[in-house]
């Protein structure tokens, strides 16, 4: 109960709240303030409040979870596309690679193949090369030949330094990540850096490395063909001058006639034959050439004593003993005593010491109907039967026999018969040049 009787003395005075409890005999009240209506209604007010917000919180909470999963989700649907298309790019740079790889291998096949083809072919050629080196001018490497060598050997750029060797080529080029100028991000094969692709790269090289291989390859055939025709020209040359001083020695079933239209090959298996076709024509001549130089060898060509002057010619001459006119089978050289006397070609010695007017002489027999006679010899070097050589010291001058003086009296005979020397000397001195 609320007591509100008690009179104010400015008025009516309001009495604060006053609850009583009373539970059996015990009594109990409580004074209400109105700072504690105040608090308690702040209370109140606060706790429904938060139990709003809370209550909002648990019910957006959800929708919030809900976006972000979304989003997430989304995002790592992007970030899959994306590996899948960077997948597939790699995809396809691979197989790329892999095309350009099996080509690069391809082509280093085929270098490596005509490599050993032009391998073979030296392995053939040095030994013709070998027999022609003693007879036939070698023809010497072209300057273009030469200068594209050098180009092949010669790197500036880093860049195709790597393709300098087999394995760098058949690697091929290595994919790389990066941004481009456009702000694309991806993977593509290594480039120069002058923009060109490491493929182009090695494309440019194999075609100078082809380019060099096929210049060795016609620098070859261009080779054997310049020897073949050197052989031939060189045996045609002694053959016109021995046939032009009356000493033919090459029957006319041995010349080797050649001719035919001129077809250009142009297939890789044509240019092989066409090579062997220019060893076998080359091997001919040089099998030509040979017969003919050791056909030549045995012909006395050579001057018995090289250097000394002529003091009588081959013919009718007024005999230095008698001062009548006398036939002279020979020549004769002056030559101081004891001179060594060489022979002119190779052959067998079938006289050697006194032989009548001659004194001490020295007949040598070369073949072929050919013989020489070297007269008034002081010494005799050699005996009857003995094989000797071109050049071979077979005495040495003096006057012995019918002489009156030291000099050499040197004979060439043909199936007997006396010829004049004057012309083997000659024609020798002709075809010194071309043996």
């Amino acid at each position: 109960m609320t007591d509100q009787s008690r009179p104010s003395l400015f008025g009516k005075r309001k009495e604060p709240h006053t609850i009583i409890i009373a539970r059996g005999d015990a009594i109990s009240h409580f004074t209400i303030r109105p700072w504690m209506l105040a608090i308690g209604g702040s209370l109140c007010a606060a706790a429904a409040v938060g139990y709003l917000l809370a209550t909002s919180y648990l019910v957006m909470r959800d929708d919030l979870i809900g976006a972000s999963i979304a989003r997430q989700a989304r995002t790592q649907q992007l970030y899959e596309d994306r590996i899948s298309a960077l997948r597939a790019q790699v995809d396809r740079i691979t197989s790329r690679q892999l095309l350009d790889q099996r080509v690069m291998e391809d082509k280093v096949a085929e270098l490596i193949e005509r490599q050993k083809t032009l391998t073979r072919r030296s392995g053939r050629l040095a030994p013709l090369l070998k027999r022609a080196h003693g007879g036939i001018p070698l023809p010497e490497a072209r300057p273009e030949m030469l200068e594209q060598q050098t180009q092949l050997l010669s790197i500036d750029d880093p860049a195709d330094a790597a393709f300098a060797g087999i394995d760098p080529i058949i690697t091929g080029p290595v994919p790389r990540t990066g941004t481009d100028r456009a702000g694309n991000d991806g993977l593509r094969p290594s480039e120069g850096l002058s923009g060109e692709s490491a493929t182009e790269k090695a494309e440019e090289i194999f075609q100078t490395i082809n380019r060099s291989l096929q210049q060795i390859e016609t620098e070859q055939i261009h080779k054997v063909r310049d020897l073949t025709e050197s052989a031939f020209e060189t045996a045609d040359n002694i053959t016109e001058t021995l046939n032009a001083a009356g000493l033919k020695i090459e029957k006319q079933d041995d010349e080797t006639g050649m001719g035919g239209p001129l077809i250009t090959p142009d297939s890789p298996t044509d240019d092989v034959a066409d090579f062997d076709m220019q060893l076998q024509d080359l091997d001919t001549a040089l099998d030509r050439l040979e017969r003919l130089k050791t056909a030549v060898r045995t012909i006395p060509l050579a001057n018995p004593a090289p250097g000394m002057p002529v003091t009588s010619l081959f013919g009718v001459r007024r005999d230095p003993l008698l001062g009548t006119p006398a036939f002279h089978a020979g020549i004769d050289f002056r030559a101081h005593k004891g001179q060594q006397i060489t022979a002119t070609a190779g052959g067998i010695v079938t006289k050697a010491g006194r032989n009548g007017g001659y004194g001490n002489m020295v007949e040598i027999d070369h073949g072929n109907g050919f013989t020489s006679r070297y007269a008034h010899l002081s010494r005799v070097l050699v005996s009857e039967n003995q094989k000797i050589s071109f050049g071979a010291v077979i005495g040495e001058a003096g006057s012995t026999g019918r002489s009156t003086g030291p000099h050499l009296h040197y004979e060439v005979r043909r199936n007997g018969k006396a010829v004049n020397p004057a012309t083997f000397l000659k024609t020798g001195r002709q075809i010194e040049k071309l043996l």
